[in-house]
């Protein structure tokens, strides 16, 4: 394997992946930092910044940030999670030194002015209602909350209209002093390049104003599960949709739990694809939804397996009996040698797949050392899965699938009791 990883006395981490058959490379700066660090007063504040640090630096403003990459035909974005930060550039290898100068300008100069403050706030607003408006995204949101109840995982990444407008300049900027630091930033460098030299020129480009000399505590995060104590939970947000969106969900395995791959071809089996379980059931066979999917999530210390159908209002409690009748035969009669063959199947496949770019690479380097401190072998990971049997999915099948269930709708309905009684 190609991965290579360096630490620097700072406690920054580097992590290459040299790929000589292209002629890209990316570029992605990780902060261990996301909305599950935030309290409520600095709800949102994660994502709020990731806006913020595109707006300008000692050294650039907002134009030159963005004109510099895209004037070589690259691609530069960022995203905010639950856990971290990304900040992420792709250009041709060439081009890489000053796409390493660009993305290290952001972290350690960005000038986060009142000024920027208040213009990036109606902009995020405006992300908010976006949100709001389409409800196959809303209703994600609403499961968290109605999962985790108030607590960090189970507020929403972009905040709450409440806390934006209420977010100060000196808050946001006390945040991204505090929680900027380079003991919990990752540097994640994948193509056509040479580890050394991606050393040396991270190394220099965060020098800038002794950042590397900076020391601070770093994000220690709890381990505990955030899942409020409720016995059974229906949430609603009530709306004059055509459709019913539903996310229909229970505990899962946490991120350093090993069942986390037998886990992954269980969600794929029953809704991975077309010839997954749920989708033949309420789809191919009954007509009853355009999208049905399946997927499971981990975080440190907690995790969730879930499932999504958008159908007619009048058809949804139709459809969660048909998905917890499912659940119900995989726990008690297992899977075929079958589906479990082509789950696998699926699930290597895409991971493989997934992988035939240097931005790929990257954000599955930097994402391993982000949130495991190492990066996984690919070969490993593809082993794991592949030893993944019948035992395992009936095992992990009736450990979680039996979990207290909790559903999220967005639809025309006045309340949840009828959903409720289905639920008991």
């Amino acid at each position: 394997m190609s991965v290579r990883r360096s630490v620097l006395p700072s406690g920054l981490r580097i992590v290459t992946e040299e790929v000589s058959s292209v002629r890209s490379a990316a570029i992605g700066i990780w902060v261990n930092v996301g909305s599950r660090d935030e309290s409520p007063a600095t709800a949102g504040a994660s994502h709020f910044l990731e806006h913020l640090l595109f707006k300008g630096t000692a050294r650039r403003s907002a134009l030159e940030i963005s004109s510099s990459i895209e004037s070589v035909g690259g691609e530069m974005n960022a995203f905010t999670s639950k856990e971290y930060t990304c900040f992420y550039a792709r250009v041709i290898d060439t081009d890489l030194p000053m796409a390493i100068d660009v993305i290290s300008d952001l972290i350690t100069s960005s000038v986060v002015s009142a000024l920027d403050v208040d213009a990036e706030r109606k902009v995020v607003l405006e992300e908010i209602a976006m949100r709001d408006d389409d409800p196959s995204d809303l209703v994600h949101d609403l499961y968290a909350e109605t999962y985790y109840g108030d607590t960090p995982l189970g507020r929403p990444i972009l905040g709450t209209i409440a806390s934006i407008k209420d977010m100060s300049r000196s808050t946001v900027n006390n945040y991204y002093k505090k929680r900027y630091l380079p003991q919990d930033l990752v540097v994640a460098v994948a193509g056509n390049i040479k580890h050394k030299k991606v050393v040396a020129m991270v190394e220099a480009a965060l020098s800038v104003d002794g950042f590397l000399d900076v020391m601070g505590a770093p994000v220690v995060r709890s381990n505990t599960q955030d899942k409020k104590v409720k016995q059974q939970s229906v949430g609603l947000i009530s709306r004059k949709t055509e459709q019913a969106h539903m996310f229909y969900g229970m505990e899962g395995v946490a991120r350093h739990d090993d069942r986390r791959f037998a886990m992954g071809v269980l969600a794929s089996a029953l809704g991975g694809g077309m010839s997954s379980r749920l989708f033949q059931e309420i789809r191919e066979k009954r007509g009853l939804a355009y999208s049905v999917y399946a997927y499971a999530q981990q975080y440190a210390g907690s995790g969730q397996i879930g499932f999504y159908a958008g159908c007619n209002p009048t058809k949804a409690i139709g459809v969660v009996e048909i998905i917890r009748e499912v659940l119900a035969d995989v726990v008690d009669n297992g899977m075929t040698h079958e589906e479990i063959e082509r789950a696998k199947g699926a699930v290597r496949g895409s991971l493989v797949l997934s992988q035939e770019d240097s931005g790929s690479r990257m954000f599955r380097i930097g994402k391993n050392e982000i949130v495991y401190g190492q990066v996984t072998g690919f070969d490993d990971i593809l082993k794991s899965i592949s030893r993944v049997n019948e035992q395992d999915i009936r095992e992990i099948a009736g450990a979680f699938l039996t979990k207290t269930p909790t559903l999220a709708l967005v639809g025309p309905f006045k309340n949840t009791s009828k959903f409720e009684k289905v639920l008991k």
